[in-house]
């Protein structure tokens, strides 16, 4: 029985910068953010917007009755959780409509945890095989102004249905992943930014990856040439160059070449975004799928995924026939197209805003500042109430 992605979604908010003038307001040359490290556009999420209310909108954008139905488990991947106890996913069971008879579970570890929900959702299929998962990753990359990691910032979600015969990527079961206790990237509970160090996170990316990838073929006895495309996790595109680049140092030049040749559709979404952590990886599996040359029936594509603290996998899967039809690239690319440029002042005043700290209450103008079909509404005696808009 082959298990994996049946349907894929995503949802970005409706505001963006340019990366080029965030450069020139910051006193940087544009080529450093759009080459350096490989950004054009990053997403900007208003506070009527989170984890959930963005999870919710990607999901909305798949689901049909049948899947309502048939998906008994919500898994939702985030660093950007809204609240201690209560799961994300609970939040995003209501809010889609999913039939009431199902777990909902908020799952983290850094940009990892959406792979660990595939894992799991695998799982549950094999024993329940006519029962469907929904798996969602879902994240606010927010650093701070005038802070090195300013332009590797970004809002998104992606939303996957697993299920038993996938339309669209077949998933094997053969994965490595690996665990390491390293302090290259975290939040402290009392922050409301990450701490990074950048160089020491950069390195630890490609010590997972090359180690992964070394047991991987080892254990399958497999190698590059096994595989149509590769996807990286890509908190900015110029990441999953360098790691590609590492891959192929010593490959041959036909297999270099085409692997290569498939990593700029692979990251076009990802270009015009910025980094969404948990989601970050299945946003280039989509760019790849819907911006790149339709794959060969059964084409393999190798997928990396990292969460720093840290945890890697190294998986892969095949595509369906037929999978461009399952695809919703003239959705993907209105969603992008639509949305407005923030001017620099705008984005500024934005990324301050936040929340009360304390149990103050809140109510957002929502319809001024979101067009997404769910928003937060505000926040009333500690109770946060989110809704369509």
């Amino acid at each position: 029985m082959e298990i994996g992605i049946d349907k894929i979604g995503f949802y970005t908010p409706e505001f963006f910068i340019d990366m080029e003038k965030l450069a020139e307001v910051r006193g940087v040359e544009p080529a450093k953010y759009t080459i350096g490290i490989g950004q054009e556009k990053m997403a900007v999420a208003p506070l009527s917007q989170d984890a959930v209310t963005m999870a919710a909108n990607a999901a909305l954008e798949v689901l049909n009755e049948e899947d309502r139905e048939a998906i008994d488990f919500v898994l939702l991947g985030t660093e950007s959780g809204v609240d201690h106890s209560k799961s994300g996913a609970v939040w995003v069971h209501r809010l889609t409509g999913i039939q009431k008879y199902a777990r909902s579970v908020e799952l983290k570890q850094a940009c990892y945890s959406a792979t660990a929900a595939i894992t799991m959702a695998m799982g549950h299929i094999s024993l329940h095989p006519e029962r469907k998962v929904l798996v969602l990753g879902t994240d606010i990359a927010k650093y701070g102004l005038n802070t090195g990691g300013e332009p590797t910032q970004g809002a998104g979600a992606v939303a996957m249905v697993l299920s038993a015969n996938p339309r669209i990527l077949a998933l094997d079961t053969d994965s490595v992943s690996m665990s390491e206790d390293i302090s290259d990237f975290w939040r402290p509970l009392h922050s409301d930014y990450a701490i990074v160090d950048g160089k020491f996170s950069n390195q630890a990316y490609l010590n997972f990856l090359t180690d992964v990838w070394g047991e991987y073929k080892e254990r399958n006895n497999r190698d590059l040439s096994d595989f149509e495309a590769l996807c990286f996790h890509v908190p900015y595109t110029k990441m999953g160059k360098k790691a590609l680049k590492a891959l192929t140092e010593h490959a041959s030049e036909e297999d270099a070449t085409r692997l290569m040749g498939y990593y700029e559709p692979s990251i076009s979404y990802n270009k015009a975004v910025g980094n969404i952590y948990t989601g970050s990886l299945y946003l280039s599996l989509l760019s790849l799928l819907e911006q790149g040359p339709e794959l060969p029936e059964n084409a393999r594509i190798g997928l990396f995924s990292y969460g720093s603290g840290g945890v890697g996998e190294f998986f892969s899967g095949k595509v369906k026939s037929g999978y461009k039809e399952h695809m919703l690239k003239d959705e993907h690319e209105a969603l992008l197209n639509k949305r407005r440029e923030l001017s620099i002042e705008e984005y500024e005043n934005i990324l301050q805003q936040a929340l009360p700290k304390d149990a103050t209450d809140i109510e957002l103008d929502v319809l001024e500042t979101t067009s997404g079909t769910v928003v937060l509404k505000g926040v009333q005696a500690n109770i946060r109430h989110y809704g369509k808009n």
